[in-house]
């Protein structure tokens, strides 16, 4: 699910898009009236979305921009004469006054972006260094030596105590080695 972060100068308008936002069945997690409580809630969670105006109490769209992690996109609602020249990176804008059909449509894309960019984060930590596949590969290799296993089967062992052990591949070869190397 994605973080939704409501946040513009006036608390009528911040209570407007989150109860549209609502009744489109998208739960909004936080609706604020400053930049640097934006920038708080930002930094609790790993990544979403912020719906706001050109202007908050405290600082414009831009400052709230360069301080979000990267991981958040911004959705900008504005008169296009706020906007300065072009967006910068992460940001889209929509112009005021704003149709129901246009927001819910633009915040379901940047949804779905977000599902992706997550995917492939998750993606790329499950990808073992050159250190851990060696790791792995002594391991292997050692209880191949030690107890005549093939390749497959010493695979297997390691994913099995793996498993039962509640520790990942990695931690399991570092065990069998610091057990059998002994």
């Amino acid at each position: 699910m994605a973080h939704i972060i409501v946040a513009f100068s006036k608390r009528e308008n911040a209570a407007g898009i989150r109860n549209v936002l609502a009744r489109s069945g998208m739960e909004v997690s936080a609706v604020c009236l400053t930049g640097a409580k934006v920038l708080q809630y930002a930094d609790t969670w790993n990544d979403g979305i912020v719906v706001c105006g050109h202007r908050l109490q405290d600082m414009p769209y831009t400052q709230l921009r360069e301080n979000l992690p990267d991981p958040f996109q911004m959705l900008l609602i504005a008169s296009p004469d706020k906007w300065i020249d072009e967006l910068p990176d992460g940001v889209i804008g929509l112009p005021m006054p704003i149709k129901v059909y246009d927001l819910v449509n633009t915040m379901e894309m940047m949804m779905q972006t977000l599902d992706r960019q997550r995917r492939r984060r998750k993606a790329r930590s499950k990808e073992r260094s050159a250190g851990e596949k060696e790791t792995i590969d002594r391991a292997k290799a050692l209880l191949m030596e030690r107890n005549g296993m093939s390749e497959a089967e010493a695979h297997r062992y390691l994913q099995k105590s793996s498993m039962e052990s509640g520790t990942n591949m990695m931690e399991t070869a570092q065990m069998v080695l610091t057990l059998m190397d002994s």
